[in-house]
């Protein structure tokens, strides 16, 4: 299978640079798989699991959000939050779940409107997030 230049970039560090088959990548507007030769696009993250075909193998890495950037030289995920299934705290996710049930309960109270809506997709996103976790993604 072809290959294509991959970097996942947290705030903190790279944590992945080289060629890799494919990735599997959340986006704000549905799951998409980046392969060779994939059109260029850029698009916003959602709160999900990104996965990375590499050398036979998968890697499987949580991301809370951020951007990806699709070219002619491979694919950049500028990720909010970026971190192998194995190695994640699920006391974070259970932390930004409270953190985003308080400020839809604010949004509620305060007639948000469309940051209401936002709020409450991304909390659904979040406990996707958890579901799988809980669920599949660990096996």
């Amino acid at each position: 299978m072809a290959t294509f230049h991959f970097d996942l970039v947290s705030p903190e560090e790279l944590l992945i640079s080289g060629e890799v088959e494919q990735v599997d990548i959340p986006g704000a507007e549905g799951d998409f798989g980046v392969l060779a030769g994939h059109a260029p696009l850029v698009t916003t993250l959602r709160p999900g699991i990104m996965t990375i075909k590499r050398n036979g193998s998968e890697e499987k890495v949580v991301i809370f959000g951020g951007f990806a950037e699709v070219s002619p030289t491979g694919l950049t995920v500028l990720a909010d939050v970026a971190t192998a299934v194995e190695d994640f705290d699920k006391a974070v996710l259970a932390a930004q779940i409270k953190k985003s049930e308080e400020k839809v309960k604010k949004l509620e109270n305060s007639d948000g409107g469309s940051a209401l809506d936002r709020e409450i997709s991304r909390l659904d996103h979040f406990k996707w997030l958890d579901f799988h976790l809980t669920g599949t993604a660990m096996h």
